[in-house]
């Protein structure tokens, strides 16, 4: 999935706390956006195996998000979101296809490296790769419950990503030829 469907959906999970907490509304937001693009950063590196932890990510989730609870501070909060929304991006990768450039071609049955098992889940391709219109069609989906409940700088985030989801997902087929020759991949 594209990282900007991450994100709206760390913020739509989050989003009825803003709503009953509005005082954490923006360390939640802050922490939910950092923490949906966080596990994306290993694209340099071993894609989905990396900074993508879908069965330890929850072994963090859960007790900062239990921390939060009893202890809520700001900066707890906002690490608890990043958790939660760090872990939420790892293990909903494998609802989708694969890493490769080129994942609607099927090639490959890794979808995101499980560190418990020590092997890689396979792609389930509900959403067939990132940027397919079910792709774009789920981030607008997801960004709605945001947009109804954030407001200032996460509203001009989430209208900036929708965008940027829509675009990306209008071209995504066609930028496998257009970088096929872009040395720099190698």
């Amino acid at each position: 999935m594209m990282a900007t469907t991450h994100v709206f959906a760390a913020l739509a999970l989050l989003a009825p706390v803003a709503y009953a907490v509005p005082g954490f509304a923006t360390p939640l937001a802050a922490g939910a956006v950092l923490g949906g693009l966080a596990p994306d950063f290993d694209l340099p590196l071993e894609h989905r195996r990396t900074f993508h932890f879908p069965l330890l990510g929850l072994a963090v989730a859960v007790p900062t998000a239990a921390l939060a609870i009893v202890a809520p501070s700001t900066t707890i909060v906002a690490l608890a979101a990043f958790a939660v929304a760090a872990w939420l991006h790892a293990a909903s990768d494998a609802i989708g296809g694969g890493p490769e450039m080129d994942p609607w071609n099927g090639r490959t049955e890794r979808a995101v490296y499980d560190h418990v098992r020590g092997r890689w889940i396979r792609p389930r391709r509900w959403v067939r790769y990132d940027g397919a219109p079910e792709d774009a069609a789920l981030a607008i989906g997801l960004a709605v419950p945001a947009l109804a409940v954030y407001d200032g700088w996460v509203t001009a985030v989430l209208l900036i990503g929708i965008v940027v989801s829509l675009a990306y997902a209008l071209v995504r087929r066609r930028l496998v030829d257009w970088t096929a020759d872009w040395n720099w991949l190698e």
